[in-house]
């Protein structure tokens, strides 16, 4: 499940996944949001924080995740991953240079760095 979080700037779209998070969770939640924001905003910011009970990621969601990237490469601007997952820490960092932004990876201990992070200059 995907979960908007409130909180933050305009430009931040800030999400929590719990659970298993599927490809109806990006179709209804986390793309249109996105969509959305890229409306008002040139530059998008994403702060995408892992829970402790998250349980894993269906395929389609994964490709909806490629997709959204993908299709507004040039207007990401910052990404904060929050996890303690290591097959996600591993992926961030793994893809990061493809992204044009700033990708950054922090344990969830460290959410608080990672929040000031997000909404640095």
């Amino acid at each position: 499940m995907i979960t908007l979080l409130s909180g933050f700037p305009g430009n931040v779209v800030a999400v929590a996944c719990s659970g298993l998070v599927t490809g109806q969770d990006y179709e209804t939640i986390l793309i249109p949001t996105v969509e959305k924001t890229l409306e008002d905003w040139k530059m998008l910011r994403l702060y995408y924080q892992i829970e402790p009970d998250f349980k894993g990621i269906e395929p389609a969601a994964i490709w909806d995740d490629f997709k959204v990237g993908m299709e507004h490469l040039s207007r990401w601007e910052r990404i904060a991953v929050v996890a303690d997952v290591e097959w996600i820490r591993l992926a961030v960092r793994a893809f990061s240079f493809l992204m044009p932004g700033k990708v950054r990876v922090f344990a969830v201990d460290d959410a608080p760095q990672a929040r000031s992070w997000i909404l640095g200059g």
